[in-house]
């Protein structure tokens, strides 16, 4: 079950020629493939395209009546390996990841295809997640396309720009005989906006078709010789016809006057950032018009030199706006300003960043630090630098906590670790690596368990090394995402064929959960268009894993504690794995949440189970926090004169999992926990049996107060 269901919205996709498109940028990247004539299309969800794999699964019946091949592929790698189907044929295909984390997985089969060339239109949409909102290890996609030669396309983030360059970015691809990279960041997937719709085109040729027809060209093949041909192919031959149609149908753009001592150069996905920044200085309006030329690089790789020193022409000094480390963009047109004996300064990460986010304060200072170096009759008079009235900005590191991610209430990962710490307390500390996923959150406070990540599907795999025997053994953790993405052969397969004794665990929610929720082999979901329910045991037994052990209730912390401890100190040698079973709390409520609402509003009695805490009991030394950390549970001060600690207290957000208590179980703690349930729509018999507690319990508390001794202080 996806996060979010695009089927209304799909509907959208229907428009026609003069109609006008309204809705966020995953939406019109869909429409815009189906304008163009794709004939295929795939890839694997990660923020921040993971809604643009779900629109596409909810589009499916549009896709088939076009007869567009849909795929939701098991790996990046699965994904670009898909774009095969354009080497030969001129069929036009599209496949969609993560930015660099998907490049890094896909890399063996884009840099086959970008050896052997393309005859239809190849598109890699790439949701580039870089700066403090992203979850991965920050780098760019950049270096990739440059290493194997992808043209690289990063347009302005607007509708109407993005969905433009999806048709260029075909076209592009068809006129050089090159797969081309289509670059989306973080704002343009989400940005809302409007543009005018064409009729969707039916690719002229199909899969279908293709496979009527086979066809086979041995030169595509890398292998030597043609290897060392492709080479040669991509500097001589594709390399100028991608200039040459860059040039032609003005990809990139220029705004501003002709005539300036300074002007701007910049990556397509900046120009909101750099006009922003010129409208804070007074020198663009509100609808982009800009006193400093702009030349916009839409196209991000390859640059084109001709078109850059026309730019160049009549300037005194430019500056270069590009977003992460290393300055490739920077360095490459240094090198032309060089060889043409320019004498043009260039700026760029002198001003701004070496690295990071370009925010709009980062954007503001850098603009305002090169115009004053170089042009600084062209700023306002009035423009003061930031923070020039010399306050001094308070460091708040040491008084505002960071936030770092963590699960979410309820989540059944969370008792999971709560084991492994009871665990821990008996047995020592043990090797744990972890993996990519929602479970490496448990690396955090207040777990603290795992510390390194090498990949998604790779927990296990990276635990390899400490395979080798010894006092105790190593544990690892992936979840069933990963599992089923890399994990089966590259990390299971490897502790089988290694005769591993180390110990993995696989928590299985049910779902591809820290991705949207999207539906996975081993999905209990019944999905029409999709095969799920395959057991992970099976896949496991399969390759050759004799000791499995499945738990399918994970917020049962002792039956979790006890298994985790006969694998550890159990005689088997040889691979042991743990199937940590329960669905993501996430999918639960975005299913049960609904059908229970309409069951109220129906008038049919719903019990909603809720835990608290009492705080008579509880002593008030917070241990069922250090081992659950549930978002729910939290701190609370009485009124008691008494009684300085806060108690534990549990909010409204509690969804009643009942980790908390189970927690407190485990490890003794109070047995101050209780489990209530709201009730809507009671019974007659219910209210009367309510009215009557009620009245009694008001009886005994009035009776109690009384026998009390107060202190109160007299009028004087």
């Amino acid at each position: 079950m996806a996060e979010r269901s695009f089927k209304a919205e799909v509907e959208h996709l229907r428009l026609g020629a003069g109609e006008t498109f309204t809705g966020e940028g995953i939406l019109a990247i869909t429409k815009a493939l189906l304008e163009n004539g794709v004939g295929y299309v795939g890839g694997y969800q990660g923020a921040p395209i993971s809604h643009l794999m779900d629109v596409l699964a909810d589009a499916q019946d549009l896709l088939g009546e076009l007869g567009v091949r849909y795929e939701a592929n098991a790996s990046e790698a699965g994904a670009a390996a898909m774009l095969a189907a354009s080497v030969h044929y001129p069929i036009r295909g599209a496949v969609t990841f993560k930015g660099p984390v998907g490049v890094n997985v896909a890399s063996d089969a884009l840099a086959n295809l970008a050896s052997s060339g393309v005859t239809g239109g190849a598109l890699i949409v790439l949701g580039e997640d870089y700066g403090e909102g992203s979850s991965i290890m920050q780098e760019r996609s950049h270096a990739f396309a440059m290493k194997s030669q992808f043209w690289l396309l990063d347009p302005r983030p607007n509708l109407p720009s993005i969905t433009r360059a999806v048709g260029q970015g075909f076209e592009l691809s068809e006129a050089s005989n090159t797969p081309v990279m289509l670059m989306v960041r973080i704002r343009s997937c989400h940005v809302t906006g409007s543009f005018e719709t064409r009729d969707n085109v039916p690719p002229p040729l199909n899969v279908r078709d293709a496979l009527a027809n086979p066809r086979r060209d041995f030169s595509r093949v890398v292998l030597p010789p043609m290897s060392y041909a492709h080479e040669q192919d991509k500097v001589k031959n594709r390399w100028p016809a991608a200039q040459k149609f860059i040039t032609e149908n003005g990809l990139n753009e220029v705004f501003g006057p002709q005539k300036a001592p300074v002007g701007i150069v910049l990556q397509g996905g900046m120009y909101n950032g750099v006009i922003r920044a010129l409208q804070r200085l007074g020198m663009a309006d509100v609808s982009g018009k800009t006193d400093v030329p702009l030349y916009v690089l839409n196209v991000t790789y390859p640059l084109v030199r001709d078109e850059f020193l026309a730019f160049c022409a009549g300037k005194d000094a430019l500056l270069v706006v590009e977003e992460g480390q290393p300055e490739f963009i920077e360095q490459d047109l240094s090198t032309m300003l060089y060889r043409a004996q320019s004498s043009v300064r260039l700026s760029g990460k002198d001003v701004f960043p070496q690295a990071g986010e370009y925010t709009g304060q980062v954007m503001l200072d850098g603009v305002t630090a090169f115009l004053r170096r170089h042009a600084p009759d062209l700023l306002p008079g009035q423009v003061r630098a930031p923070n020039a009235e010399g306050h001094a900005i308070p460091d708040l590191s040491k008084t505002v906590p960071i936030r770092p991610p963590s699960f979410c209430t309820g989540c059944p990962e969370r008792p999971i670790f709560a084991a492994m710490k009871l665990v821990e307390q008996k047995l020592g500390k043990h090797q744990i690596a972890a993996d990519i996923g929602c479970h490496l959150f448990a690396a955090l406070p207040p777990f603290e368990i795992g510390g390194a990540t090498m990949g998604y599907g790779l927990g296990p795999a990276s635990n390899a090394a400490f395979d080798g025997g010894g006092e105790k053994r190593a544990i690892s953790i992936i979840g069933d995402g990963g599992f089923w993405h890399n994990g089966l052969s590259t990390s299971i397969g490897n502790m089988v064929f290694n005769r591993s004794d180390s110990v993995a665990i696989i928590v299985d929610n049910f779902y591809s959960a820290a991705t949207g929720g999207q539906d996975i082999m081993s999905s209990r979901a019944q999905n029409p268009s999709k095969s799920t329910n395959n057991p992970i045991a099976k896949a496991l037994k399969g390759i050759g894993i004799e000791w499995v052990r499945q738990i399918d209730h994970t917020y049962d912390v002792t039956a979790m504690r006890d298994v985790l401890e006969e694998a550890l100190t159990c005689d088997y040698d040889g691979p042991k794995v743990i199937i940590a079973a329960s669905e993501c709390m996430l999918n639960k409520q975005r299913r049960e949440k609904p059908k229970r609402n309409e069951a109220i509003k129906a008038g049919r009695r719903i019990g909603v189970p809720r835990f608290g805490v009492d705080a008579d009991i509880c002593t008030g030394d917070h241990a069922c926090i250090r081992l659950s950390g549930c978002p729910s549970l939290s701190l609370k001060h009485l009124d008691d004169p008494l009684r300085d600690d806060p108690v534990a207290h549990i909010d409204q957000t509690c969804v009643g999992c009942g980790n908390c208590g189970e927690v407190a179980d485990a490890a003794i703690l109070c047995p101050s926990f209780y489990r209530a349930e709201v009730v809507h729509n009671p019974g007659a018999l219910e209210r009367w049996w309510v009215g009557r507690r009620g009245r009694l319990i008001n009886w005994l508390q009035s009776r109690r107060a009384r026998t009390r001794l107060n202190f109160e202080a007299a009028d004087l």
